[in-house]
């Protein structure tokens, strides 16, 4: 249930003056469910035990926490969908009046194009936050407040129970229960789990793996051995293999990082990029792509990078990151990246008629993504990681581009679990839009949203070079 902080010291306290209570008490609970179990565990009440929060709301700020649920600064459609598509009663009237700090960032956010391009996200602001109220204060206040990764991590300090927690491959594309999940599990020392299910999205109501939570409490509730804890803390689903593994951390110890480098004619190496002197000034020059606002088209136009078919079997298991070094002619836009498998590839590349390019039907499977708005690109050089890049994400921080300037990008992309299989190809490719699925600025999932993006056309210059040499890390299990 969700229910406010009175009630999550006072509902165990009720519980355990039953008499058919032993004293322990655990929660379980899927999405909103998940995040308040997190919130009762800050809690400390002696009786609460442990906790099961699958689907786990973001670590950072609050169940919908800026950090987790836009990743890069990049805001997303998710909440209007979400709203529309379930049964969300709100109640409207005439637009109230606002206090004046309030007034002055509802002001700036009607005064933006990208948000006027998108007509029914700009009615959540005419409306002052009476309806799908999230997605108001995501237009209003689109940056991390201060001082909420300092507060998260003194709450996440105060988690002193066992959990069992964890999200599926579906939930990369609306991010905070895949992002919360694995910053939950990295950042809280307690015994613990972490299951990572495959593609297919669970129900609501939330019954599957009913029979897993029976057996966390039976043994922290009742004290049954169930043989829950003398199994390894982490389990995936590895698409492609299509099987459970296990492991001992995430990400898993035996990874081997590796750099997948940006090449020429749009492929995707091993091999660093030699320097400029070796191959003539031709080398430097970048691959380029114009994007139009989707007022204008809806085409979204990219760059597509791609190793040679695998000689191999090649697993990858775990979070991604993207070191892009572009350029483009105006101060912002957006980087969508997303990781494909392509394959099976069975065909030649000759100089002969109809051999000449990788075959445009080939069946392919999107993994993960990534997002990156430009203005936002400033590190936390504490915080970040090789494998995963932390960005401040404050207003302070955000910076328009120089138009023209080469700069470093590090695009974080959801961690993922997949076998590539030998004679497919490992796939990048790169964007700056998305656009709605369906009619009347609807979507077809409403988890799958689209993100609000650039009303500029703009043109990106991604470089490749010795110098600028754009690469992406990959998590390689041996």
């Amino acid at each position: 249930m969700c229910i406010g902080r009175t009630s999550q010291t006072r509902i165990p306290s009720w519980i355990t003056q039953q008499p058919w209570s032993n004293g322990k008490v655990g929660m379980v609970g899927i999405s909103g469910y998940a995040g308040e179990q997190w919130r009762a565990a800050a809690q400390g009440h002696p009786a609460l035990k442990a906790i099961f929060p699958y689907d786990a709301c973001s670590a950072y700020g609050g169940m919908f926490g800026f950090r987790d649920f836009n990743p890069g600064g990049v805001i997303h459609t998710f909440p209007y969908l979400l709203d529309v598509f379930s049964t969300v009663h709100e109640s409207r009237d005439r637009p109230g009046e606002l206090p004046a700090e309030q007034e002055a960032l509802w002001r700036e956010a009607m005064r933006n194009p990208d948000f006027k391009q998108y007509i029914n996200v700009y009615n959540i602001l005419t409306q002052r936050g009476q309806r799908t109220f999230v997605m108001y204060l995501m237009m209003t206040q689109p940056w991390e407040a201060d001082g909420v990764v300092e507060r998260a991590e003194e709450t996440l300090k105060k988690i002193k129970i066992p959990f069992y927690t964890g999200s599926g491959a579906y939930a990369y594309t609306y991010k905070l229960h895949w992002l919360g999940a694995q910053n939950y599990f990295q950042n809280i020392n307690q015994p613990k789990k972490l299951l990572f299910t495959g593609p297919a999205h669970l129900e609501r109501p939330f019954h599957q793996y009913h029979d897993e939570i029976l057996r966390w409490y039976d043994y922290w509730l009742k004290g049954k051995d169930t043989g829950i804890m003398d199994e390894p803390p982490v389990r995936y689903w590895l698409m492609g293999a299509n099987e459970w593994r296990t492991g001992k951390d995430w990400p898993l110890p035996q990874t081997q990082w590796k750099k997948y480098y940006l090449s020429h004619w749009e492929t995707l190496t091993t091999e660093p990029p030699r320097p400029a002197a070796e191959l003539g000034a031709s080398a430097r020059e970048p691959d380029v792509y114009t994007q139009m606002p989707v007022t204008k088209t809806t085409k979204v136009e990219r760059l597509r990078y791609m190793t040679e078919p695998l000689p191999h079997d090649v697993t990858v298991v775990g979070p991604i990151t993207l070191t892009l070094y572009a350029a483009i002619d105006q101060n912002d836009t957006n980087w969508i990246v997303a990781l494909k498998d392509v394959g099976p590839d069975v065909s030649v590349r000759t100089a002969r008629e109809g051999e000449r390019d990788v075959p445009s039907n080939l069946p392919e499977r999107e993994l993960t993504r990534g997002w990156l708005k430009a203005s936002y690109r400033a590190l936390d050089e504490r915080r970040s990681k090789p494998w995963k890049p932390f960005h401040k994400l404050t207003r302070e921080s955000i910076a328009p581009v120089k138009p023209g300037e080469v700069v470093e990008y590090k695009i974080e992309i959801m961690a993922t679990a997949n076998q590539f299989k030998a004679g497919h190809r490992i796939c990048l490719e790169i964007a700056s839009m998305d656009i709605p699925t369906g009619t009347g600025a609807m979507t077809n999932v409403e988890y799958i949203p689209y993100h609000v993006c650039s009303s500029k056309t703009v043109t990106h210059r991604i470089y490749r070079d010795a110098e600028r040499p754009s690469h992406l890390l990959l998590p390689i299990i041996p």
